[in-house]
């Protein structure tokens, strides 16, 4: 009986998250070992599956990166990346677009499993993701896109029509429509923007963004805009963590509610960010004035 009213208790310290993002849209940019281990995709997409049935309006925007380099290295190609953004050639295009297609139409596949309707495309379709030529340092790396606009339209025709939408980041470059490929979290980040999400939520192999990265104790669990900018200015955030605040920054700026940098690799992370009132991994914020009542 005890166990059964703990039960019962999660649930009620779920409904007022519930009710706030009812009929709200949420992305949840999906990569990193999340993505590489069944167990844990099984409970990425339950989680969203989950979002979708309490009324959300959850989107898919995934990677599929270490699966690209995978590809390219049987076919005696050498994965080469500046900046951490891979160089991008005919033959890794083609390879970009084969793999995160299977990658697209698996996630469709185990969601419908669990009885939501969702619809796999990329930004080549309906010219949703265009784009122009992104340079590394000055240098050309080839098929690599810069998000240039976002067209709405058959996104809000699958939300419309109860649908998960799942993007996979390829573009259609604006003077060639030729496809290029799109960094994961600049497209996340782009669609979020364009659609005026709610919610962005990270997955990643992190826990979230730390005041020192060697002190586990330190982990910052809201962060406003002006915290952010502080921490990049002292030098607290390097490597790939810079440019994936960055993109949270820029997607806060312009008019996402919050975005979440969360552990992939916890299981029902999604849920427990969410639906909790403790929560986990690192949200960003513009100001305090939007705390929710359990982070006062």
């Amino acid at each position: 009986m005890v166990k059964t009213i703990a039960k019962a208790e999660t649930l009620i310290e779920a409904l007022p998250y519930i009710q706030k993002f009812n009929n709200k849209i949420v992305i949840v940019k999906y990569g990193g070992s999340a993505m590489l281990d069944p167990g844990l995709q099984m409970n990425v997409i339950k989680d969203v599956a989950l979002l979708k049935l309490v009324g959300m309006k959850p989107i898919i925007v995934h990677g599929g990166g270490k699966e690209i380099t995978k590809w390219v290295g049987l076919l005696g190609h050498e994965a080469r990346f500046i900046e951490g953004l891979r160089v991008t050639d005919e033959v890794t295009m083609e390879v970009a677009e084969m793999v995160l297609g299977r990658v697209n139409k698996n996630l469709v596949q185990l969601l419908q499993q669990l009885g939501v309707k969702a619809a796999g495309i990329c930004g080549k379709d309906g010219n949703t993701l265009v784009v122009e030529k992104k340079l590394a340092s000055g240098q050309d790396i080839g098929f690599v896109g810069n998000v240039t606009k976002v067209d709405t339209d058959l996104i809000n025709t699958l939300l419309a029509n109860d649908f998960i939408p799942v993007i996979a980041p390829i573009g259609l470059g604006a003077d060639d429509y030729h496809a290029y490929n799109i960094n994961a979290d600049d497209a996340a980040c782009a669609v979020a923007r364009a659609v005026g999400a709610e919610k962005l939520a990270f997955l990643t192999d992190i826990e979230g963004v730390y005041r020192d990265p060697a002190d586990k104790e330190s982990l910052i669990s809201v962060l406003t805009l002006e915290e952010a900018y502080a921490l990049m200015e002292d030098g607290v955030i390097g490597g790939g963590m810079l440019p994936k605040l960055k993109n949270c920054i820029e997607a806060v700026k312009n008019g996402v509610s919050r975005v979440h940098i969360l552990d992939g690799r916890l299981e029902h992370c999604l849920l427990l960010e969410f639906f909790t009132n403790k929560g986990i991994g690192t949200a960003i914020i513009n100001d305090t004035s939007i705390l929710y009542d359990n982070e006062v």
